[in-house]
């Protein structure tokens, strides 16, 4: 079937794009600065080559942290707009403080203004055009679902909820015996007779599989499939496409054949990366713990006037193995708070005091944990601990729960950076998710990706 493909852009593709473009706009603009005024602070020539480089390596990071990046947000003006200013007031200010690794500072301050002003100016005018020729229909992968229809809602959600250019247009349903018509908005239901008709009339880019059990597919549409496969036609089965997009493991499709899905990352028996984990562990956890002291004296007061009673808090935790320990935390909630039993912290908990709010915002109530990691409880980076009743709870309604203790739990995760304060099953299943993901997945870069995008959580106050 010859047919003429529409560009579309996937996730890596389009992240990659707005690095790229953000530097090559910049160096543009500084360019077209200095030759349209007196300007001469970063100018682009052959001698400030290692001025740029570190220039690029400044957005780069601070633009992760303060996440012009993020595909959802970037394709929101008022939101890129706000985090341009954020990343580029940051990158100025640490280029300016680095003398060694960049310019020395011009005798005119107003050519700082230039320099700061030109960076704004460029990379919004760039999102800009991004937001309004490229983040549009015209570059969506437009994507035929082929599967059972029973659980259609939850399989189009989080596709759609994380990446806004992934479009499922319609779906087919697969089984023998079709069911009455399943209403679900903006998707449209095809005849499995007319999968090739709608491939062509769609302009259809890939074809996702989601079934439970092959065996349900009828013999029509599965000729259909293979013909298209010998044709180079992209078709992909769901829980690969899943895992891509949300970075998340879909243990709810994962059936009998569990040992497909979970082959994990071999650094979780690397020595070396072990070695230097736990060398990090240490080093950080030092630093964690002396800035701890040095704030301590102003946690003590507030904890005094504002969530009156003992400052630390004692609580038995899940380790690595199933291994039980004694965490440590400043209290944020009031005294006796779980009289009669444990219970699910909620939103706006009336538990929490309004100190012990802060606590929880700011992740400082964590910072007692370092001695937790130094002891070699916990690590930096892992699942979030959880305490032996809703493990046991959990265990019995979520399948494949306990994996997440074949590693060190940390004190901060792939699921804490990716979303909210888990206080429901639904939500325990969402992180479980994000944990699985973790092992399976685990390495060195995605461990700093997870450094950097804590750095977003406390700077964008989104604690529990």
């Amino acid at each position: 079937m010859s047919r003429k493909k529409d560009i579309h852009f996937e996730i890596s593709e389009r992240k990659i794009l707005l690095r790229i473009i953000d530097i090559c706009v910049i160096i543009l603009g500084l360019y077209l600065l200095q030759i349209s005024i007196n300007y001469d602070y970063l100018t682009v020539a052959k001698d400030n080559l290692g001025y740029l480089i570190v220039l690029a390596i400044y957005i780069t990071i601070f633009g992760t942290i303060f996440e012009i990046y993020d595909l959802q947000k970037s394709s929101k003006l008022d939101v890129t707009f706000r985090n341009i200013v954020l990343t580029v007031s940051t990158t100025v200010l640490f280029y300016l403080l680095t003398p060694v690794l960049t310019p020395f500072l011009p005798e005119q301050r107003l050519q700082i203004i230039y320099f700061y002003l030109c960076i704004i100016a460029v990379i919004f005018i760039w999102r800009w055009i991004y937001i309004t020729f490229i983040s549009t229909p015209r570059f969506y992968k437009k994507v035929l679902l082929v599967g059972e229809i029973s659980n259609i809602e939850n399989i189009i959600k989080p596709l759609n909820q994380s990446d806004p250019n992934y479009r499922i247009v319609g779906f087919i349903n697969s089984e023998t015996e079709v069911e009455s018509p399943i209403k679900f908005k903006g998707l449209k239901e095809f005849k499995p007779e007319n999968l090739l008709q709608v491939i062509r009339d769609e302009k259809i880019s890939e074809i996702l599989v989601a079934s439970y059990n092959s065996e349900t597919i009828t013999t029509e549409i599965y000729h259909d499939l293979i013909s298209l496969l010998d044709q180079g036609f992209i078709i992909r089965e769901y829980t690969q496409v899943f895992e891509e997009i949300t970075y998340r493991v879909p243990i709810q499709f994962v059936g009998k054949d569990f040992y497909k899905y979970f082959p994990f990352s071999r650094s979780n028996q690397n020595k070396l990366y072990l070695f230097f984990q736990r060398a990090f562990d240490i080093i950080f956890s030092v630093l964690g713990l002396i800035f701890g002291c040095c704030i301590l004296p102003f946690i003590f007061l507030g904890n005094f006037i504002a969530n009156k009673g003992p400052l630390f808090y004692f609580q038995e935790r899940v380790g690595q193995n199933g291994k039980l320990f004694q965490i440590v935390k400043l209290r944020s909630m009031i005294v006796n708070a779980e009289v009669g039993g444990a219970k699910w912290a909620q939103k706006n908990d009336v538990r929490i005091t309004k100190f012990g709010m802060f606590l929880r915002r700011s992740r400082l109530d964590e910072i007692p944990q370092f001695v937790n990691v130094l002891r070699g409880d916990m690590s930096i980076i892992g699942p979030r601990p959880e305490r032996p009743f809703f493990v046991n709870e959990l265990s019995r309604i979520i399948p494949f729960y306990e994996t997440r203790h074949i590693v060190k739990p940390g004190l901060t995760g792939w699921a804490q950076v990716n979303t909210r304060y888990g206080s429901s099953v639904d939500d325990s299943l969402t992180k479980l998710q994000y944990d699985l993901y973790y092992i399976k997945h685990r390495s060195v870069f995605l461990d700093i990706n997870i450094v950097v995008k804590t750095l977003s959580t406390i700077l964008y106050y989104r604690g529990q």
